[in-house]
């Protein structure tokens, strides 16, 4: 009987599948304090039994998750969940969720909305003129090519909230705002300018819901654009 030339793709892709639900599963342990940030996980053995899932399985999901930061592999010791695993709890659900674009700009939506109102009552003089030279230097940019000049401004507006308990929540603001610049094929400058210009001069009036109307109007065009330009190529 001749054999499948499809078959070793899709046993990857179930294998795949697989790890990411074992990873998942995983997580869960910290979510639901089965256990704690620094505790040693079961041993492999164990996990294979308890998850229902093959060895080559389990091996993707912890390499996946030790990748991620979350768990470290200790030589002869065994695997432990990282000490500052609570801090990231937003970073390891977005590492979850991908592949799911549109799951992504919404979840750096619902963080940068509620980031900016803060940053209104926050931010500094000196992080508005930086504010500012970001925006300048987009506009003196020159063949469109200003990611990490928009980067910047959006990193200046997280950052200005100073918040230890959301600071991981940031980082992965930050690593959605690249995911999402690279599904950008045409920029508009001038768009980008004005709605940049637009959430500065409510940051500088101190008017938080000025913030917030200016950042939703930015970030309901980007996310329009990015999902447009996705479709159209599907």
């Amino acid at each position: 009987m001749k054999k499948d030339p499809l078959l070793p793709i899709i046993e990857s892709l179930n294998r795949k599948s697989l790890a990411q639900r074992v990873e998942e599963q995983i997580v869960n342990l910290l979510i639901t304090d089965q256990l704690k940030p620094g505790d040693k996980l079961p041993a492999e053995k164990e996990l294979v039994v308890m998850l229902e899932v093959s060895k080559p399985v389990l091996k993707e999901a912890i390499s996946s998750l030790e990748s991620l930061g979350i768990i470290t592999r200790k030589a002869k010791d065994g695997i432990y969940f990282n000490e500052k695993i609570g801090a990231k709890p937003f970073s390891t659900m977005l590492s979850l969720v991908n592949d799911n674009l549109e799951a992504v700009i919404e979840a750096r939506m619902t963080l940068e909305l509620g980031l900016v109102t803060f940053a209104a009552e926050k931010i500094t003089e000196a992080e508005l003129a930086r504010l500012k030279e970001s925006i300048d230097a987009i506009e003196a940019s020159q063949n469109d090519d200003y990611g990490e000049l928009d980067l910047r401004f959006h990193q200046i507006i997280a950052r200005s909230v100073d918040n230890p308990v959301i600071q991981g929540m940031v980082d992965s603001l930050l690593t959605a705002h690249k995911k999402i610049n690279t599904q950008i094929k045409k920029r508009e400058k001038g768009i980008t300018v004005a709605h940049h210009l637009n959430i500065y001069h409510a940051l500088q009036k101190r008017d938080p819901h000025a913030a917030f109307q200016a950042m939703y109007e930015h970030l309901s065009f980007v996310r329009n654009k990015v999902l447009s330009s996705r479709a159209e190529q599907s």
